[in-house]
């Protein structure tokens, strides 16, 4: 094998690696105090963490997000009315407070909506995530 195909083949191993880091679930069940379920999500260079959030249906939720570092702008939206989820939020370096009940167990998208001219859109380079509304 030559030298430049030992690298290409190197390299495409290496993207690889990369894809399935940045496709890595990171769940996160809702602590529950006084009877509501508190959830902090940061979002920061195409990514949600964590991006995976269980809640139990008809049960308070309040949710906190906040974008860490970089330029970019980016936002956080679930849009399942059905189930009484109803969010976008501008995404800000402090923390901004979203409150909901979820009335419908189901899976729901978590999803930035950004996108620069015709580059890939936030959501398809990985800033995603779900809802996960449990009875």
């Amino acid at each position: 094998m030559n030298i430049t195909r030992s690298l290409l083949l190197s390299f495409a191993l290496l993207l690889l690696f990369v894809a399935n880091l940045s496709a890595e679930e990171k769940r996160f069940v809702a602590e529950l105090t006084d009877g509501v379920q508190h959830v902090e999500i940061v979002g920061g260079e195409y990514y949600f963490d964590p991006n995976v959030i269980v809640v139990k249906v008809n049960t308070p939720v309040e949710l906190k997000v906040k974008k860490v570092g970089g330029f970019v702008p980016h936002d956080f939206i679930v849009s399942a009315p059905e189930a009484g989820i109803d969010i976008q939020i501008d995404l800000k370096s402090d923390w901004q407070v979203a409150k909901f009940t979820a009335t419908k167990v189901g899976i729901y998208p978590i999803e930035c909506r950004r996108r620069l001219l015709w580059f890939k859109s936030h959501k398809d380079r990985g800033m995603k995530g779900t809802i996960e509304v449990i009875p």
